[in-house]
């Protein structure tokens, strides 16, 4: 009798040993499921009230870049020469209306969209005037670099606008393997870490390049892949041939974890590397979009992991969402039109602190918008 008690109570403890241990791990996994919740990839509207008129009947014309520097300003470029004579009919000689003027080639916003810096007067001298402005970046030491694309140079600049070093020759150019000549340069981003910066060399070139970012030095370049650019091989231009050199290297961006990620237009994709160049992984997107691509400008998220990548497509008008883990297409917004939240050629575009993003848009679209997360 005493022996059968002792076993029932050692039964009993030893389920009730098994329940505890099941109970404790259902309690450890929610407890690391809130802690740890599942991530939403977050949702946008348009901010109707962003920006405010600019002064002097300024008016933009076609958007090549936006970037929100450490401030949380908002840089924008434009082409100046894509603008009409109708459409700045204030300043045509004589005057053949009252509105409107060209707008400098570099804009400033605050967050309010209040316009509070601008420079770049196409009368300035060749050596220190951005012409046909591509890409922009604020660094970490506050100085402003900008791609000019058909001139074949990444130059650097104050806040104030003083030209300060340029990379690259105006108008000349060697191939994707010159070591001091650019390529059509289209995107810029600079290592805070290692004050290197990294340039998107692709509408001629069809490569990465590294310079240190103080000096102008040649550091290394890359192209598709991480293996050595080729301009001898065209792209096969065909949706399930994945081509071994890029297209047109478009846009770039790096991580706080040390990658890079490369939009190649033109290739309809998006490549990951390390800062050596050794490739890593590589996502389609809309591979069946044909003529201008549809891979512009890649863009990070603000939050500490940097969970989203922000994809540009300036030829379906839309921002796509991926998952930065896996490239995974996760979300997307927008639509051609000329309505509040379409676009039209979203062409540059940059994050705020609050996860804002700023869409600039090129071609006949002329506009910056806010769109706001949900």
């Amino acid at each position: 009798m005493t022996h059968l008690m002792h076993s029932n109570h050692r039964k009993h403890f030893r389920h009730f040993g098994h329940f505890a241990a099941a109970l404790a791990v259902a309690f450890a996994v929610a407890s690391v499921a809130a802690q740890k919740p599942a991530a939403t990839p977050p949702r946008f509207v348009v901010d109707p009230a962003w920006p405010k008129d600019m002064p002097n009947n300024w008016i933009f014309g076609s958007i090549t870049g936006v970037f929100v520097d450490a401030k949380d300003q908002i840089w924008v470029t434009h082409l100046p020469e894509t603008l009409t004579e109708e459409e700045t009919s204030e300043i045509q000689k004589p005057p053949i209306g009252t509105c409107c003027r060209t707008a400098p080639t570099v804009v400033v916003f605050d967050q309010a969209g209040n316009v509070v810096n601008s420079w770049g007067d196409q009368a300035d001298d060749i050596a220190g005037y951005p012409r046909n402005a591509h890409g922009i970046f604020v660094d970490h030491n506050d100085f402003v670099w900008i791609g000019t694309f058909q001139h074949h140079r990444v130059q650097k600049f104050t806040r104030e606008g003083k030209h300060v070093m340029t990379i690259g020759t105006y108008e000349k150019t060697g191939g994707s393997n010159d070591t001091t000549l650019l390529g059509g340069p289209a995107g810029i981003w600079v290592d805070p870490k290692t004050n290197e910066v990294f340039i998107a060399d692709g509408y001629r070139n069809r490569r990465v390049i590294v310079f240190d970012a103080a000096s102008g030095k040649y550091l290394r370049h890359w192209g598709a892949y991480g293996e050595a650019p080729d301009d001898t091989q065209k792209p096969a231009n065909d949706p399930k041939v994945p081509n071994k050199q890029f297209a047109t290297v478009h846009g770039i961006t790096g991580s706080t974890d040390g990658f890079i990620y490369v939009a190649d237009r033109r290739g309809n994709r998006i490549q990951v590397f390390d800062q050596q160049g050794k490739f890593v992984r590589e996502k389609s997107i809309a591979p069946e979009t044909r003529a201008s691509g549809s891979a512009f400008v890649p863009v990070l998220s603000r939050d500490p992991a940097q969970q989203w990548l922000y994809l540009a497509d300036g030829t379906n008008h839309k921002v796509w969402i991926l998952r930065r883990s896996d490239l995974e297409i996760v979300g997307e917004f927008g639509r051609g039109g000329r309505q509040l939240g379409q676009m039209l050629r979203p062409h540059g575009m940059s994050v705020d602190s609050k996860g804002n993003l700023y869409v600039g848009e090129a071609s006949t679209g002329r506009r910056v918008q806010r769109f706001t997360p949900k």
